[in-house]
């Protein structure tokens, strides 16, 4: 076993093909939202399990403390840098898959969630605050947007002259919920995160939590 991060939610390890998310050793005040946080990426990945898409973890077990998924070998997108415009087009292929299944990741922002396997493809991990979606509304339709919003900034960090015109407009539409967050939430957030959690800007970046 090997352990991969360890924080005010619990313990993440790794044992052999498996990556187990471990709520026992949270905080006592935070262990109810590392819980809650489980039972989403349960359920999340559960609704996927039917699409096997390639490049998302599989669930193997999971009861109420812990939950097991398959590892995915890459390296996070801050560290691997990838500027090969072929990657963001499967990123990209990839996205649509996973809303098509009816799952909105929601924290695609993260370098991290990213990662670039040995063959140079995509795969997304951690699926902590995803959300299933049972019917294609307003809302989700706007979350979706977000998701794609946040792969194209990560695009414009490392193939800036590779955007087309229709991602650069995509770029500068807010959906409202993301209005809402960075103008409220995000504030909020960051007050927790960075003051009583003491995370970095980059919080999760350098975890090998595949």
């Amino acid at each position: 076993m090997i352990l991969l991060k360890s924080d005010t939610f619990g313990t993440i390890s790794r044992n052999g093909d498996r990556v187990i998310r471990d709520t026992r050793p949270a905080r006592a005040w935070a262990g109810w939202l590392a819980r809650y946080l489980l039972r989403r990426e349960q359920r999340a990945l559960i609704h996927l399990a039917p699409a096997r898409i390639e490049g998302i973890p599989t669930l193997l077990s999971s009861n109420r403390h812990t939950l097991a998924r398959s590892w995915i070998e890459g390296a996070p997108m801050h560290l691997a840098q990838p500027r090969d415009p072929a990657y963001f087009r499967a990123a990209s292929r990839l996205l649509r898959r996973l809303h098509a299944a009816g799952v909105i990741h929601n924290d695609l922002a993260k370098e991290s969630n990213w990662l670039v396997t040995p063959g140079g493809v995509p795969a997304i991990v951690d699926f902590q605050l995803a959300s299933v979606v049972r019917r294609r509304g307003a809302l989700a339709r706007a979350r979706g947007h977000d998701d794609v919003r946040h792969l194209l900034k990560h695009k414009r960090t490392y193939l800036p002259d590779r955007l087309t015109a229709r991602e650069k407009r995509i770029l500068l539409i807010r959906s409202l919920p993301s209005r809402l967050w960075m103008a409220s939430g995000k504030k909020v957030y960051l007050f927790i995160t960075r003051r009583v959690l003491h995370w970095q800007d980059r919080e999760g970046a350098g975890d090998r939590t595949r």
